[in-house]
């Protein structure tokens, strides 16, 4: 860099061909923005192995001492940990110690090594280990100013014999890039979070109150770092492997511990020690994924109770370890409270109906309070909407799980001694009665996250192995904008005339969990200005909006949906909302209110627009006035949406496009103006932002029946569910499934998911 601090312009070989040099500015632009060098190189891999034309790429870096080459990052999958040692008995290592890049045609040619230095020799034992044959080989020097990093390793030339004088040179560019880009990672500190500060993320101040804390509160550095003061755990993870000198390792469900190594460990021990064997073998070689790979205490531990000719040391987070011995959680605060639990765990006596069983521990325990709040607040951080916690037979632990995104997702396990202090905990925070464990109860519990209020509403049920309970996370906040409810053109145009009109009614429908509370409050949003007066009455009040008058109705005094309604009805009101029709008596006065100079919004639990017509009248409500006081009714599901990051387009097949046809119609489908053969079509793939699941978030689809002249009069004679939903959709109106399927299109998210929440039934 200029004394400025700008990289001077790479000398791009003039002979490079367009394609490859537009390949290397991708590259260059990528390492812009990159953060981490872990991070980083399994993005960038794909596009250095193309611009290079080679099979293989590894990254070495110099070990702290100067003697060793690690591997930071090979291509593949392989666990097997690479180490070299300076000097010729490796390429990589001789152009370490060397500082020379070599090209070599045939890594096999003995004379070919002794030509460049006569000692020279290939380490063939990783070929060995993985199958792999090397032939061609490039190696360059990774060098900032003067001091060695690394070197970069090429291997392979697609298509070729050997590399050539042209790839070499990218080779040197690509060195030149990554060693200016990484140099301070590379070059190695003297604390584990020393490349933090080096970095301006942290204060040496701020590291060390951090460290205090962690201390005093039996908690992690790591989780303080990711949770408190938010630095990207891609940054932990490159201070970590910088300073121990090893690779990082995340957590990867498709690595499993072999049960072999784990037989013969005790699991309450290995979370103890925060350490995890990954593969290998009893008596030869095992990788060890550990918190603190310097602690030679444990090492002489893991030498006691694993025996092995070589230990592979990975670094990792310890709710990662936590989580490949089973029943992770959602934080590295629960992991060391579960930890804690499984500590304090005693041999546990014959089970009773009546009192605490021998063994267990008390719900006023601070470790009990303690986790059963991080419990709370951290589902409500992780997006979750109930959290459900669920008795195990016999000595078995509980299991908890969140539902994140309409899916349910292990969570932690909990000793079985300690899931009655958990439940009665849970009972005491919701006001219910903890004596009571035949009954189901309903409950409430309220906290305050940094002054906010967070309401949950729990449920308590009895099982054969004990009582479970599910604690329904309510949303908190304002009220989601109109423009973001993901409505068709059609849908928004016409649910936004609907608001401009000053009495009637409009129903939004759908089953539990389908976003209705959110789409009336982004509706009531969009109306809520200061010359209207609007009164709400909701079961319970999820989302607040400042200029509504929002009431909380409470059955066990007599003050339901219908008390309120005819009080909002002498509160001189512009608009009402109903939280839901739940009988005919709620449903009657809304109609009234609607006829009455009203504009009047509820919902319902039914499955499609048309549906809910039939819904209402069979509680007996007057065709007529229905039909006079009707203005439209929006069916909604949720369907979870494919991951941003890692989606992956194709092209669809010919039965996958007939079927797409069939699905939407074909009365209606040639108006969409679509063609296969423009269309691309996305599939989940899975990366850490979505959790490996391929889907992150969820959004609406929507059925909306607006009441025209035609539809009313159908409605007024009692028209069949077909007849309405044929005349509605003659006049425009989509089904559920078609909105779906014409956002499928648009790369929002697959026909599986679509296909969860949306029926086939085109009508």
């Amino acid at each position: 860099m200029d004394e400025h601090g700008h990289r001077p312009a790479l000398a791009i070989p003039p002979e490079l061909s367009p394609a490859k040099r537009q390949l290397l500015q991708k590259i260059q632009f990528q390492l812009g923005k990159a953060t981490t060098f872990s991070e980083t190189l399994p993005e960038l891999e794909e596009g250095l192995l193309q611009l290079l034309e080679a099979q293989r790429l590894t990254v070495y870096q110099q070990s702290r001492d100067g003697q060793e080459l690690i591997a930071r990052h090979k291509t593949g999958q392989e666990l097997h940990e690479i180490r070299l040692p300076l000097g010729a008995n490796s390429i990589a290592g001789y152009v370490a110690l060397s500082g020379r890049s070599l090209n070599i045609h045939d890594v096999g040619q003995a004379d070919q090594l002794a030509h460049i230095h006569k000692t020279l020799k290939f380490d063939s034992s990783f070929d060995r280990r993985s199958g792999f044959t090397s032939r061609s080989m490039l190696a360059v020097p990774l060098k900032h100013s003067a001091p060695l990093l690394g070197v970069l390793q090429a291997i392979n030339k697609v298509g070729a014999d050997h590399f050539s004088e042209l790839d070499l040179q990218l080779a040197q560019l690509l060195a030149e890039l990554l060693a200016s880009k990484f140099h301070e990672e590379f070059e190695g500190s003297d604390g584990p979070y020393d490349l933090l500060i080096n970095k301006q993320l942290l204060s040496r101040d701020t590291l060390d109150e951090l460290q205090r804390r962690a201390k005093k509160e039996a908690v992690t550095v790591t989780s303080l770092l990711v949770n408190e003061l938010k630095i990207a755990p891609e940054w932990v993870a490159a201070a970590l492997e910088n300073f121990y000198q090893v690779p990082f390792q995340r957590f990867d469900p498709e690595i499993v511990p072999p049960k072999r190594l784990l037989r013969k460990l005790n699991m309450s021990y290995l979370r103890r020690q925060l350490w995890v064997p990954l593969a290998g073998e009893i008596d030869e070689e095992i990788v060890i994924l550990i918190d603190n790979p310097s602690d030679v205490a444990r090492q002489m531990e893991i030498q006691r109770a694993l025996p092995a000719k070589k230990y592979i040391f990975r670094v990792g987070f310890s709710e990662d370890i936590l989580q490949y011995l089973g029943g992770g959680s959602i934080s590295s605060y629960l992991h060391g409270l579960a930890g804690k639990l499984e500590e304090e765990e005693v041999e546990e006596g014959e089970s009773s109906d009546e009192g605490m069983e021998t063994g267990e521990v008390n719900e006023n325990e601070n470790t009990i309070i303690q986790l059963v709040n991080r419990l709370i607040v951290d589902a409500h951080r992780a997006g979750a909407s109930d959290i459900h916690v669920e008795p195990a037979k016999g000595a078995s632990p509980s299991k908890v799980r969140l539902r994140i995104d309409g899916i349910c997702r292990p969570a932690l396990e909990i000793p079985s001694t300690h899931i009655r202090a958990v439940l009665s905990r849970i009972k005491i925070m919701a006001r219910m009665d903890i004596a009571e464990r035949r009954k189901p109860q309903d409950g409430k519990i309220v906290i305050k996250l940094k002054g906010t209020p967070l309401e949950l509403r729990v449920a308590t049920i009895p099982t054969i192995f004990g009582e479970g309970a599910v604690l329904r996370v309510l949303a908190s906040g304002g009220a989601l904008p109109y423009d973001n409810l993901n409505l068709s053109e059609r849908n928004y145009r016409e649910l936004d005339r609907l608001l401009a009109v000053p009495q009637g009614m409009v129903l939004v429908v759908g089953p539990t969990g389908s976003g209705k509370t959110t789409t009336l409050h982004a509706v009531l949003g969009r109306i809520n200005t200061p010359d209207r007066k609007i009164w709400t009455a909701e079961d319970p009040v999820e989302i607040t909006q400042p200029g509504l008058q929002q009431v909380q109705v409470d059955h066990k005094i007599g003050f339901g949906f219908s008390e309120a309604l005819r009080a909002f009805l002498r509160a001189d009101p512009d608009v009402i909302l109903i939280g839901e029709m739940r009988d005919r008596e709620t449903a009657h006065s809304g109609i009234e209110a609607s006829l009455t100079g009203h504009l009047v919004f509820s919902t319902l639990h039914t499955n499609s627009a048309p549906e809910t017509i039939i819904r209402l009248l069979d509680l007996g409500l007057d065709p007529m006035n229905f039909a006079d006081a009707l203005l439209g009714v929006l069916a909604q599901r949720l369907v979870r949406t494919l991951c941003s990051q890692c989606k992956q387009h194709y092209k669809p097949s010919d039965a996958e496009w007939r079927r797409l046809v069939s699905l939407y119609g074909e009365k209606h489908f040639d108006a969409l103006e679509i063609r296969q053969s423009d269309t691309v079509l996305f599939a989940p793939g899975g990366c850490s932002k979505c959790g490996k699941t391929g889907y992150k978030g969820r959004t609406g689809i929507h059925e909306l029946l607006i009441g025209t002249p035609e539809l009313k009069k159908s409605i007024a004679q009692r028209g069949r569910v077909d007849q309405i939903r044929a005349l509605a959709q003659e006049e425009g109106m989509r089904t559920l499934l078609q909105d779906g399927i014409v956002k499928l299109l648009k790369g929002q998210f697959d026909l599986l998911q679509l296909l969860r929440v949306a029926s086939e039934e085109l009508g």
